[in-house]
Protein backbone atom coordinates (compact mmCIF):
# COMPACT_ATOMS: atom_id res chain seq x y z
CA UNK A 1 0.00 0.00 0.00
CA UNK A 2 2.65 2.62 0.60
CA UNK A 3 4.35 1.71 -2.39
CA UNK A 4 1.21 2.93 -4.35
CA UNK A 5 0.68 5.95 -2.36
CA UNK A 6 4.25 6.84 -3.50
CA UNK A 7 3.59 6.07 -6.55
CA UNK A 8 0.25 8.16 -6.45
CA UNK A 9 1.79 10.86 -4.43
CA UNK A 10 4.29 11.26 -7.37
CA UNK A 11 1.83 11.48 -10.09
CA UNK A 12 -1.20 12.89 -8.46
CA UNK A 13 -2.40 15.12 -11.27
CA UNK A 14 -2.74 11.98 -13.64
CA UNK A 15 -4.23 9.91 -11.02
CA UNK A 16 -6.77 12.38 -10.08
CA UNK A 17 -7.75 13.20 -13.08
CA UNK A 18 -7.55 9.18 -14.18
CA UNK A 19 -9.76 8.77 -11.11
CA UNK A 20 -12.39 11.05 -12.17
CA UNK A 21 -12.58 10.52 -16.12
CA UNK A 22 -13.17 6.76 -14.84
CA UNK A 23 -16.01 7.67 -12.63
CA UNK A 24 -17.50 9.73 -15.40
CA UNK A 25 -17.53 6.69 -17.86
CA UNK A 26 -18.87 4.79 -15.31
CA UNK A 27 -21.97 7.20 -14.37
CA UNK A 28 -22.25 8.03 -18.29
CA UNK A 29 -23.04 4.36 -19.07
CA UNK A 30 -24.68 3.39 -15.88
CA UNK A 31 -23.30 0.50 -15.91
CA UNK A 32 -22.87 0.78 -12.10
CA UNK A 33 -25.08 3.13 -10.43
CA UNK A 34 -24.34 6.22 -9.77
CA UNK A 35 -23.76 6.42 -5.86
CA UNK A 36 -21.86 2.91 -5.91
CA UNK A 37 -19.28 4.87 -8.40
CA UNK A 38 -18.89 7.93 -6.41
CA UNK A 39 -18.53 6.21 -3.20
CA UNK A 40 -16.20 3.55 -4.52
CA UNK A 41 -14.13 6.63 -6.17
CA UNK A 42 -14.26 8.71 -3.26
CA UNK A 43 -12.36 5.53 -1.17
CA UNK A 44 -10.06 4.84 -3.59
CA UNK A 45 -9.72 8.86 -3.54
CA UNK A 46 -9.12 8.02 0.09
CA UNK A 47 -7.19 5.26 0.04
CA UNK A 48 -4.58 6.09 -2.32
CA UNK A 49 -3.74 9.29 -0.95
CA UNK A 50 -5.03 11.61 -3.10
CA UNK A 51 -7.09 13.01 -0.36
CA UNK A 52 -6.25 12.91 3.51
CA UNK A 53 -7.99 10.78 5.87
CA UNK A 54 -6.22 12.49 8.90
CA UNK A 55 -8.23 15.69 10.29
CA UNK A 56 -4.82 16.94 11.73
CA UNK A 57 -1.23 17.36 10.40
CA UNK A 58 1.52 16.39 12.90
CA UNK A 59 2.43 19.00 14.13
CA UNK A 60 -1.43 19.80 14.97
CA UNK A 61 -2.49 22.01 12.16
CA UNK A 62 -5.38 21.74 10.73
CA UNK A 63 -5.30 19.15 7.33
CA UNK A 64 -6.31 21.06 4.30
CA UNK A 65 -6.19 18.16 2.05
CA UNK A 66 -8.61 16.30 4.98
CA UNK A 67 -11.06 14.67 2.82
CA UNK A 68 -13.71 15.77 4.76
CA UNK A 69 -12.93 19.12 4.00
CA UNK A 70 -13.76 18.66 0.20
CA UNK A 71 -17.82 17.92 1.42
CA UNK A 72 -19.66 20.66 0.23
CA UNK A 73 -22.37 20.39 3.46
CA UNK A 74 -24.42 23.42 2.64
CA UNK A 75 -25.33 21.59 -0.73
CA UNK A 76 -25.88 18.56 1.20
CA UNK A 77 -28.25 20.14 4.18
CA UNK A 78 -29.67 22.02 1.37
CA UNK A 79 -30.99 19.41 -0.82
CA UNK A 80 -32.03 16.85 2.04
CA UNK A 81 -34.18 20.02 4.06
CA UNK A 82 -35.98 20.69 0.60
CA UNK A 83 -36.74 17.37 -0.21
CA UNK A 84 -38.28 16.27 3.08
CA UNK A 85 -40.34 19.96 2.43
CA UNK A 86 -41.57 19.12 -1.30
CA UNK A 87 -42.61 15.39 -0.17
CA UNK A 88 -44.36 16.75 2.90
CA UNK A 89 -46.57 19.40 0.73
CA UNK A 90 -46.96 17.36 -2.19
CA UNK A 91 -49.20 14.70 0.21
CA UNK A 92 -51.36 17.46 0.83
CA UNK A 93 -52.88 17.43 -2.59
CA UNK A 94 -52.40 20.96 -3.34
CA UNK A 95 -50.28 20.47 -7.08
CA UNK A 96 -52.51 18.17 -8.14
CA UNK A 97 -55.49 20.82 -7.39
CA UNK A 98 -53.49 23.84 -8.73
CA UNK A 99 -52.94 21.90 -12.10
CA UNK A 100 -56.57 20.81 -12.24
CA UNK A 101 -57.44 24.76 -12.28
CA UNK A 102 -54.98 25.69 -14.45
CA UNK A 103 -56.54 23.34 -17.04
CA UNK A 104 -60.08 24.37 -16.60
CA UNK A 105 -58.83 27.86 -18.08
CA UNK A 106 -57.74 26.15 -21.33
CA UNK A 107 -61.03 25.62 -22.62
CA UNK A 108 -59.54 22.27 -23.40
CA UNK A 109 -57.48 23.55 -26.74
CA UNK A 110 -54.30 21.45 -27.24
CA UNK A 111 -52.26 24.12 -27.52
CA UNK A 112 -53.00 25.94 -24.84
CA UNK A 113 -53.01 23.14 -22.78
CA UNK A 114 -49.54 22.46 -23.68
CA UNK A 115 -48.31 26.08 -22.61
CA UNK A 116 -50.41 25.77 -19.50
CA UNK A 117 -48.80 22.27 -18.50
CA UNK A 118 -44.97 23.74 -19.58
CA UNK A 119 -45.78 27.14 -17.54
CA UNK A 120 -46.90 25.24 -14.38
CA UNK A 121 -44.09 22.69 -15.03
CA UNK A 122 -41.23 25.58 -15.51
CA UNK A 123 -42.74 27.57 -12.48
CA UNK A 124 -42.98 24.60 -9.76
CA UNK A 125 -39.26 23.67 -10.95
CA UNK A 126 -37.95 26.48 -9.52
CA UNK A 127 -38.72 26.09 -6.35
CA UNK A 128 -39.03 21.95 -6.27
CA UNK A 129 -36.52 19.83 -7.79
CA UNK A 130 -37.00 18.90 -10.97
CA UNK A 131 -37.57 15.02 -10.56
CA UNK A 132 -40.39 16.13 -7.93
CA UNK A 133 -42.23 18.60 -10.77
CA UNK A 134 -42.41 15.65 -13.57
CA UNK A 135 -43.64 12.94 -11.10
CA UNK A 136 -46.74 15.44 -10.08
CA UNK A 137 -47.54 16.59 -13.72
CA UNK A 138 -47.26 12.94 -15.48
CA UNK A 139 -50.35 11.48 -14.77
CA UNK A 140 -52.40 14.25 -14.87
CA UNK A 141 -50.45 14.73 -18.82
CA UNK A 142 -51.85 10.92 -19.93
CA UNK A 143 -55.57 11.51 -18.19
CA UNK A 144 -55.21 14.72 -20.62
CA UNK A 145 -54.29 13.09 -23.85
CA UNK A 146 -56.00 10.34 -23.53
CA UNK A 147 -59.63 12.24 -22.65
CA UNK A 148 -58.42 14.41 -26.35
CA UNK A 149 -57.15 11.10 -28.33
CA UNK A 150 -54.22 12.52 -29.55
CA UNK A 151 -49.91 11.81 -28.26
CA UNK A 152 -48.78 12.65 -24.79
CA UNK A 153 -45.66 13.20 -26.35
CA UNK A 154 -45.66 17.02 -27.62
CA UNK A 155 -46.90 17.61 -23.75
CA UNK A 156 -44.12 15.12 -22.26
CA UNK A 157 -41.40 17.09 -24.15
CA UNK A 158 -42.83 20.39 -23.20
CA UNK A 159 -42.54 19.47 -19.79
CA UNK A 160 -39.06 17.86 -20.00
CA UNK A 161 -37.76 21.32 -21.60
CA UNK A 162 -39.71 23.08 -19.02
CA UNK A 163 -38.52 21.56 -16.02
CA UNK A 164 -35.07 22.18 -16.87
CA UNK A 165 -35.59 25.81 -17.89
CA UNK A 166 -37.55 26.47 -15.15
CA UNK A 167 -34.99 25.00 -12.52
CA UNK A 168 -32.26 27.23 -13.81
CA UNK A 169 -33.94 30.59 -12.71
CA UNK A 170 -33.43 29.63 -8.57
CA UNK A 171 -30.78 28.51 -6.07
CA UNK A 172 -33.08 25.72 -5.39
CA UNK A 173 -34.40 25.04 -9.01
CA UNK A 174 -31.78 22.49 -10.13
CA UNK A 175 -29.07 21.13 -8.04
CA UNK A 176 -26.25 22.90 -10.48
CA UNK A 177 -27.59 26.08 -9.16
CA UNK A 178 -27.28 24.53 -5.08
CA UNK A 179 -23.52 23.63 -5.81
CA UNK A 180 -22.50 27.20 -7.91
CA UNK A 181 -24.49 29.10 -5.43
CA UNK A 182 -22.45 27.57 -2.22
CA UNK A 183 -19.42 27.94 -4.37
CA UNK A 184 -19.94 31.58 -5.44
CA UNK A 185 -21.41 32.83 -2.58
CA UNK A 186 -24.68 33.93 -4.32
CA UNK A 187 -27.87 33.82 -2.79
CA UNK A 188 -31.62 33.29 -3.62
CA UNK A 189 -32.03 36.94 -4.75
CA UNK A 190 -29.17 37.19 -6.87
CA UNK A 191 -30.14 33.60 -8.87
CA UNK A 192 -33.92 35.15 -9.34
CA UNK A 193 -32.11 39.12 -10.02
CA UNK A 194 -29.73 37.40 -12.93
CA UNK A 195 -31.65 34.81 -14.55
CA UNK A 196 -35.34 34.75 -14.11
CA UNK A 197 -35.54 37.10 -17.45
CA UNK A 198 -33.49 35.33 -19.58
CA UNK A 199 -35.18 31.91 -18.31
CA UNK A 200 -38.71 33.84 -18.74
CA UNK A 201 -37.47 34.68 -22.45
CA UNK A 202 -35.93 31.53 -23.39
CA UNK A 203 -39.41 29.60 -21.88
CA UNK A 204 -41.46 31.48 -24.43
CA UNK A 205 -39.12 30.88 -27.01
CA UNK A 206 -38.85 27.37 -26.64
CA UNK A 207 -42.94 27.29 -26.30
CA UNK A 208 -43.43 28.80 -29.49
CA UNK A 209 -40.89 25.99 -31.24
CA UNK A 210 -42.83 22.92 -29.78
CA UNK A 211 -45.56 25.17 -30.09
CA UNK A 212 -44.60 25.19 -33.93
CA UNK A 213 -43.25 21.89 -34.30
CA UNK A 214 -46.52 19.80 -33.24
CA UNK A 215 -49.19 21.89 -35.09
CA UNK A 216 -50.45 19.08 -36.89
CA UNK A 217 -50.13 16.99 -33.93
CA UNK A 218 -52.00 19.33 -31.22
CA UNK A 219 -55.43 18.81 -32.70
CA UNK A 220 -58.16 17.50 -30.99
CA UNK A 221 -62.36 17.22 -31.65
CA UNK A 222 -65.10 20.24 -29.74
CA UNK A 223 -66.60 17.01 -28.02
CA UNK A 224 -63.57 16.05 -26.41
CA UNK A 225 -61.96 19.10 -25.77
CA UNK A 226 -65.09 20.10 -23.64
CA UNK A 227 -64.69 17.25 -21.71
CA UNK A 228 -61.04 18.33 -20.42
CA UNK A 229 -62.41 21.84 -20.06
CA UNK A 230 -65.37 20.47 -17.57
CA UNK A 231 -62.45 18.31 -15.45
CA UNK A 232 -63.58 18.63 -11.91
CA UNK A 233 -61.70 20.54 -9.60
CA UNK A 234 -63.63 20.49 -6.06
CA UNK A 235 -61.56 20.75 -3.04
CA UNK A 236 -61.26 16.59 -2.96
CA UNK A 237 -57.79 16.93 -4.76
CA UNK A 238 -56.89 18.60 -1.23
CA UNK A 239 -56.69 15.41 0.74
CA UNK A 240 -55.21 16.98 3.76
CA UNK A 241 -56.30 20.49 4.34
CA UNK A 242 -54.38 21.45 7.40
CA UNK A 243 -51.07 19.62 6.02
CA UNK A 244 -51.77 22.07 2.85
CA UNK A 245 -51.76 25.28 5.19
CA UNK A 246 -49.32 24.09 6.94
CA UNK A 247 -46.89 22.90 4.52
CA UNK A 248 -47.42 26.29 2.35
CA UNK A 249 -46.28 28.44 5.52
CA UNK A 250 -43.73 26.65 6.01
CA UNK A 251 -42.39 27.07 2.44
CA UNK A 252 -43.14 30.23 2.08
CA UNK A 253 -41.12 30.95 4.97
CA UNK A 254 -38.21 29.28 4.08
CA UNK A 255 -38.67 30.98 0.29
CA UNK A 256 -38.61 34.09 2.39
CA UNK A 257 -36.18 33.51 4.53
CA UNK A 258 -33.80 32.64 1.18
CA UNK A 259 -34.59 36.39 0.28
CA UNK A 260 -33.59 38.03 3.05
CA UNK A 261 -30.23 35.11 3.66
CA UNK A 262 -27.79 38.56 4.27
CA UNK A 263 -31.28 40.44 6.84
CA UNK A 264 -31.38 37.58 8.49
CA UNK A 265 -27.65 36.41 9.09
CA UNK A 266 -29.00 33.05 8.27
CA UNK A 267 -27.47 30.56 5.65
CA UNK A 268 -30.39 28.66 3.09
CA UNK A 269 -29.11 25.21 4.01
CA UNK A 270 -29.88 26.51 7.65
CA UNK A 271 -33.31 28.16 6.39
CA UNK A 272 -34.10 24.87 4.78
CA UNK A 273 -33.22 22.66 7.79
CA UNK A 274 -35.36 25.23 10.34
CA UNK A 275 -38.46 24.52 7.86
CA UNK A 276 -38.06 21.18 7.43
CA UNK A 277 -37.73 20.79 11.31
CA UNK A 278 -40.86 22.67 11.59
CA UNK A 279 -42.73 20.00 9.05
CA UNK A 280 -41.23 16.48 11.14
CA UNK A 281 -43.02 18.17 14.24
CA UNK A 282 -46.34 17.32 12.99
CA UNK A 283 -45.40 14.16 10.60
CA UNK A 284 -43.48 10.60 11.04
CA UNK A 285 -39.70 11.14 10.29
CA UNK A 286 -39.62 7.43 9.53
CA UNK A 287 -42.31 7.80 6.65
CA UNK A 288 -40.65 11.14 5.48
CA UNK A 289 -37.50 9.93 5.31
CA UNK A 290 -38.23 7.33 3.06
CA UNK A 291 -38.74 10.03 0.25
CA UNK A 292 -35.54 11.37 0.55
CA UNK A 293 -33.42 10.67 -2.83
CA UNK A 294 -30.77 8.98 -0.19
CA UNK A 295 -29.18 7.83 -3.87
CA UNK A 296 -28.31 11.42 -4.98
CA UNK A 297 -27.46 12.52 -1.67
CA UNK A 298 -24.71 10.12 -1.12
CA UNK A 299 -24.14 10.24 -5.02
CA UNK A 300 -23.17 14.24 -4.10
CA UNK A 301 -20.88 13.03 -1.00
CA UNK A 302 -18.49 10.74 -3.32
CA UNK A 303 -18.61 13.01 -5.98
CA UNK A 304 -17.34 15.89 -3.88
CA UNK A 305 -14.72 13.72 -2.45
CA UNK A 306 -13.73 12.51 -5.99
CA UNK A 307 -13.06 16.27 -7.22
CA UNK A 308 -11.26 17.09 -4.42
CA UNK A 309 -8.92 14.85 -5.07
CA UNK A 310 -8.33 16.64 -8.19
CA UNK A 311 -8.21 19.92 -6.49
CA UNK A 312 -5.93 18.77 -4.07
CA UNK A 313 -3.11 17.86 -7.11
CA UNK A 314 -3.86 21.00 -8.27
CA UNK A 315 -5.39 19.74 -11.49
CA UNK A 316 -8.04 22.27 -11.31
CA UNK A 317 -5.23 25.06 -10.75
CA UNK A 318 -4.08 24.11 -14.14
CA UNK A 319 -7.23 23.46 -16.24
CA UNK A 320 -7.92 26.79 -15.11
CA UNK A 321 -4.44 28.54 -16.47
CA UNK A 322 -5.22 26.46 -19.64
CA UNK A 323 -8.47 28.54 -20.46
CA UNK A 324 -7.20 31.68 -19.27
CA UNK A 325 -4.13 30.76 -21.64
CA UNK A 326 -6.64 30.05 -24.78
CA UNK A 327 -8.67 32.62 -24.42
CA UNK A 328 -6.07 34.91 -24.22
CA UNK A 329 -7.17 36.58 -20.70
CA UNK A 330 -10.33 37.69 -22.76
CA UNK A 331 -13.27 37.55 -20.13
CA UNK A 332 -16.08 37.55 -23.55
CA UNK A 333 -13.92 34.54 -24.70
CA UNK A 334 -14.03 32.71 -21.44
CA UNK A 335 -17.63 33.42 -20.89
CA UNK A 336 -18.97 32.31 -23.89
CA UNK A 337 -16.50 29.51 -23.92
CA UNK A 338 -17.82 28.51 -20.57
CA UNK A 339 -21.95 28.73 -21.43
CA UNK A 340 -21.11 26.70 -24.73
CA UNK A 341 -18.78 23.87 -23.84
CA UNK A 342 -21.36 24.00 -20.70
CA UNK A 343 -24.43 23.13 -22.79
CA UNK A 344 -22.85 20.80 -25.40
CA UNK A 345 -21.23 18.52 -21.80
CA UNK A 346 -24.49 19.05 -19.74
CA UNK A 347 -26.25 17.28 -22.58
CA UNK A 348 -24.16 14.32 -22.71
CA UNK A 349 -22.73 13.79 -19.21
CA UNK A 350 -24.80 13.88 -15.77
CA UNK A 351 -24.39 18.16 -15.06
CA UNK A 352 -24.37 17.15 -11.50
CA UNK A 353 -20.24 16.30 -11.98
CA UNK A 354 -19.85 18.76 -14.60
CA UNK A 355 -20.87 21.41 -12.30
CA UNK A 356 -19.23 19.50 -9.30
CA UNK A 357 -15.36 20.18 -11.51
CA UNK A 358 -16.39 23.39 -12.97
CA UNK A 359 -17.16 25.04 -9.96
CA UNK A 360 -13.74 25.03 -8.05
CA UNK A 361 -12.08 25.77 -11.46
CA UNK A 362 -13.66 29.04 -12.11
CA UNK A 363 -12.85 29.79 -8.25
CA UNK A 364 -9.26 29.02 -9.52
CA UNK A 365 -10.06 31.74 -12.23
CA UNK A 366 -11.52 33.94 -9.67
CA UNK A 367 -8.36 33.93 -7.09
CA UNK A 368 -6.20 34.78 -10.23
CA UNK A 369 -8.32 37.24 -12.45
CA UNK A 370 -10.37 39.01 -9.13
CA UNK A 371 -14.35 38.04 -8.47
CA UNK A 372 -15.18 40.99 -11.21
CA UNK A 373 -13.41 38.79 -13.57
CA UNK A 374 -15.22 35.50 -12.88
CA UNK A 375 -18.81 36.91 -12.07
CA UNK A 376 -20.13 36.31 -15.43
CA UNK A 377 -18.41 33.06 -15.60
CA UNK A 378 -20.56 31.76 -12.98
CA UNK A 379 -23.67 33.05 -14.65
CA UNK A 380 -22.51 31.44 -17.72
CA UNK A 381 -21.83 27.55 -15.81
CA UNK A 382 -25.03 27.53 -14.33
CA UNK A 383 -27.02 28.49 -17.34
CA UNK A 384 -24.75 26.13 -19.33
CA UNK A 385 -24.69 23.37 -17.27
CA UNK A 386 -29.18 23.41 -16.65
CA UNK A 387 -30.16 24.54 -20.09
CA UNK A 388 -27.77 21.46 -21.65
CA UNK A 389 -29.21 18.96 -19.95
CA UNK A 390 -32.23 19.10 -22.77
CA UNK A 391 -30.08 18.40 -25.17
CA UNK A 392 -29.97 14.17 -24.96
CA UNK A 393 -32.69 11.93 -23.45
CA UNK A 394 -29.72 11.29 -20.45
CA UNK A 395 -28.92 14.81 -20.00
CA UNK A 396 -30.75 15.42 -16.83
CA UNK A 397 -32.88 12.84 -14.66
CA UNK A 398 -35.80 14.18 -15.10
CA UNK A 399 -35.41 13.30 -18.93
CA UNK A 400 -34.88 9.76 -17.67
CA UNK A 401 -37.77 9.74 -15.32
CA UNK A 402 -40.54 10.91 -18.06
CA UNK A 403 -38.68 8.55 -21.16
CA UNK A 404 -39.13 5.74 -18.86
CA UNK A 405 -42.95 5.86 -17.86
CA UNK A 406 -43.79 7.06 -21.34
CA UNK A 407 -42.71 3.26 -22.50
CA UNK A 408 -44.80 2.54 -19.55
CA UNK A 409 -48.48 4.07 -21.07
CA UNK A 410 -47.47 2.92 -24.84
CA UNK A 411 -45.40 6.09 -25.87
CA UNK A 412 -41.85 5.28 -26.31
CA UNK A 413 -39.45 8.63 -26.59
CA UNK A 414 -36.45 7.01 -28.35
CA UNK A 415 -33.01 8.84 -28.21
CA UNK A 416 -32.90 10.09 -31.62
CA UNK A 417 -36.30 11.26 -31.51
CA UNK A 418 -35.98 13.29 -28.14
CA UNK A 419 -32.78 14.49 -29.53
CA UNK A 420 -34.38 15.77 -32.55
CA UNK A 421 -36.10 18.71 -30.74
CA UNK A 422 -33.43 18.56 -27.73
CA UNK A 423 -30.57 20.03 -29.84
CA UNK A 424 -33.10 22.88 -31.14
CA UNK A 425 -34.24 23.28 -27.38
CA UNK A 426 -30.66 23.97 -26.65
CA UNK A 427 -29.13 26.02 -29.64
CA UNK A 428 -32.38 28.30 -29.04
CA UNK A 429 -31.99 28.81 -24.97
CA UNK A 430 -27.95 29.00 -25.57
CA UNK A 431 -28.11 31.24 -28.66
CA UNK A 432 -30.31 33.68 -26.12
CA UNK A 433 -28.22 33.10 -23.11
CA UNK A 434 -25.21 34.06 -25.12
CA UNK A 435 -27.06 37.45 -26.18
CA UNK A 436 -28.03 38.27 -22.57
CA UNK A 437 -24.44 37.05 -20.95
CA UNK A 438 -23.22 39.96 -23.21
CA UNK A 439 -25.92 43.00 -22.96
CA UNK A 440 -25.88 42.41 -19.00
CA UNK A 441 -22.09 41.85 -17.70
CA UNK A 442 -19.68 42.58 -20.90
Amino acid sequence: MNFIQELVATHQIAFSAALLMLAYLFIATEIVSKPAVAILGACIAIASGLVSQNKLLPNGAHNPDYFVNFIDFNVIFLLISMMIIVSVTARSGIFNYIANSMLRFTGGHPVRILFALAFFTAFISAFLDNVTTVILVMPLTFAISKKLGISAMPFLLAEIFSSNIGGTSTLIGDPPNIIIGSAAGFSFGDFIRELTLVVLIIFLAVSAFLIFAFRKHLRASPERMLEVARIENDFSALVNFPLMLRSLAVLSFVILGFVLRDAIGLDTCIVALIGAGILLVFEKPADVFRDVEWNTIFFFIGLFIIVGALEASGGIRMMADWILKITDGSQSAASVLILWASGVISGVIDNIPYTATMSPLIAEIQKSMGAEYAHPLWWCLSLGACLGGNMTIIGAAANVIVSENAARYGEPISFMRFMKYGVVTVAISLSISTIYIWARFL
